[in-house]
């Protein structure tokens, strides 16, 4: 089974975040796919923990090896359909680049992020849920 994971996801498992072992227990035995976007998606997310001055380099560089770490699917939706899917569902193309993943590999999608999966709801695409105890 193919599940489409985004960088909310990636980075929840990679720094030790509540939702880490169930997003672990969800994908296990799965291939996971991802637009390659994802590589700077990362990249942006940690840019933005230094402007906060929330992450130190040495803890950034164990991020980017646990995420190099996870295997990965990488994939080029078409820029078409993701600016059809941002101008459709008023979105980001970070969002448009994730859902056109679900929808071209017929694969539901794992996020944390509660606006990318309410428009892929929105669509009728699978979403799978991440509940902690």
């Amino acid at each position: 089974m193919e599940i489409v994971i985004d960088t909310s996801a990636l980075l929840a498992v990679i720094a030790m975040e509540p939702e880490r072992d169930e997003l672990i227990r969800l994908t296990r035995g799965a291939i996971l796919v991802a637009p390659s976007s994802v590589h700077w998606e990362i990249g942006n997310a940690l840019s933005a923990m230094f402007k906060r001055k929330a992450i130190e380099l040495n803890d950034a560089l164990k991020v980017v090896d646990g995420y190099a770490g996870i295997p990965i699917r990488l994939i080029d939706p078409s820029l078409r359909q993701a600016v059809q899917l941002c101008r459709d569902l008023n979105i980001y193309a970070y969002y448009a680049y994730v859902i056109a993943c679900a929808i071209n590999q017929r694969a539901p999608i794992l996020s944390l992020d509660n606006v990318l999966k309410e428009r892929a709801r929105s669509l009728k695409l699978g979403v799978l849920e991440v509940r902690i105890a």
